[in-house]
């Protein structure tokens, strides 16, 4: 997969996470093209250290020129996403292809509710946290772009499809 060296750092890091947006879509069965790995991560001091630790140790750094101590605050955090509409932080890879990684700053739905319900995907020797179907159709939702009502569509057939 793409991201393994990632998943594989996230858990030996034991980073509190799950794996969203078209990627949780692939992995719940519906094949398409994504261009990054979304992440919903528990915005907690310790975890975000981890987080942090984890993704440099796969090559990746932030894409905005923010360290990971102006991120871990809280008060910052809130500032940027106030003043700045941010929604997602990202971090890229530097060398090609550049994949990116997009975290979730702001959260629609408390991490814990999408926690609690999170299915587990076993990929390799990794068993990776992914948000429920029913939490990633309440994400597509609120994007409501193009691609996040195909999603809908697709993952609302794979839900009555999984219940037969």
């Amino acid at each position: 997969m793409f991201y393994g060296e990632v998943f594989k750092a996230l858990s030996k890091a034991k980073v509190k996470y799950v794996v969203a947006g078209g990627v949780a879509v692939v992995l719940h069965g519906y094949r398409r093209h994504t261009d990054d790995l979304d992440l919903y991560v528990l915005l907690e001091k310790k975890n975000l250290e981890r987080f942090f630790g984890a993704l440099k140790s796969t090559g990746y750094s932030p894409k905005a020129p923010v360290t990971k101590e102006q991120f871990i605050d809280n008060e910052q955090r809130e500032r940027w996403k106030k003043e700045k509409g941010m929604i997602v932080f990202s971090f890229f890879e530097r060398k090609p292809p550049f994949k990116l990684i997009d975290m979730f700053v702001n959260e629609p739905i408390k991490f814990e509710e999408i926690y609690k319900r999170k299915i587990k995907v076993k990929i390799g020797d990794i068993k990776v946290p992914v948000i429920s179907i029913d939490h990633l159709i309440r994400l597509k939702e609120q994007a409501g772009r193009d691609r996040d009502k195909n999603d809908i569509i697709q993952l609302v057939e794979l839900k009555r499809l999984l219940k037969k």
